[in-house]
């Protein structure tokens, strides 16, 4: 029993480096969500200006920020294998659940990546002021899990269609409302020091993480195979 969880995290780890090795080479899903949330942030920062904007719009405004940067390039993990035909050699040397892992590791160290270089900005350029940062961190990693587990299974169900790119953000966007609601929410606690958080959205935002990674990890076998 040792060995065999021993062998499948190696495969996770060995899909996973698969994945770095090739972004490193294109850099494609780099440049889209880099480039992406800097272009969005610059043109809301010049349209709204740099100071009293509400804790509100600054939580709706990071979210959605993030939400479509990120959409921008988390469908490249397996659209990549879909236009070089790796696909096959994929499914015949790598295990469904190594599969799904590694490339969910590869979505989230993508995305926590985005957030690194975005909150910062986003914090210098509207003049925001974070009044909880554990709970606004918390919050952050809590999204970020919800949104990789649930755009990872969407990557794989339109890796084969002819408009990816459209079909990804029309498929995500419903499944991930539930999740951006209590998001910004509890962002804009984090935002204002006169208001506390209710434990009702935090509990939501880790359900649905846990949810959105069981069943992307029970469905994506028949979403792989198929």
């Amino acid at each position: 029993m040792p060995g065999s969880k021993s062998s499948w995290a190696v495969k996770i780890v060995a899909v996973l480096v698969k994945d770095l090795r090739a972004e490193y080479r294109t850099r494609y899903a780099v440049n889209a969500i880099f480039l992406f949330a800097l272009t969005t942030l610059a043109a809301v920062s010049f349209s709204l200006g740099a100071g009293g904007i509400p804790g509100h719009y600054l939580a709706v405004l990071f979210w959605i920020i993030l939400f479509f940067s990120a959409l921008s390039g988390l469908a490249q993990s397996f659209v990549k294998e879909a236009e070089t035909g790796t696909a096959v050699s994929l499914k015949l040397n790598a295990a469904d659940d190594a599969v799904f892992f590694g490339k969910w590791l590869f979505n989230l160290i993508l995305l926590l990546g985005l957030e690194c270089f975005l909150v910062p900005l986003f914090l210098v350029l509207l003049n925001a002021d974070v009044a909880r940062w554990p709970l606004f961190l918390g919050v952050v990693l809590l999204g970020s899990l919800g949104m990789v587990s649930a755009t990872t299974l969407i990557a794989a169900v339109i890796a084969t269609a002819g408009v990816r790119g459209a079909l990804f953000s029309v498929l995500a966007l419903p499944i991930l409302l539930p999740l951006l609601v209590p998001l910004v929410r509890v962002t804009e606690y984090c935002f204002l020091a006169d208001s506390v958080a209710g434990s009702d959205e935090l509990t939501v935002l880790a359900a649905y993480a846990v949810v959105a990674t069981v069943v992307g990890w029970l469905l994506f076998p028949f979403v792989w195979r198929d």
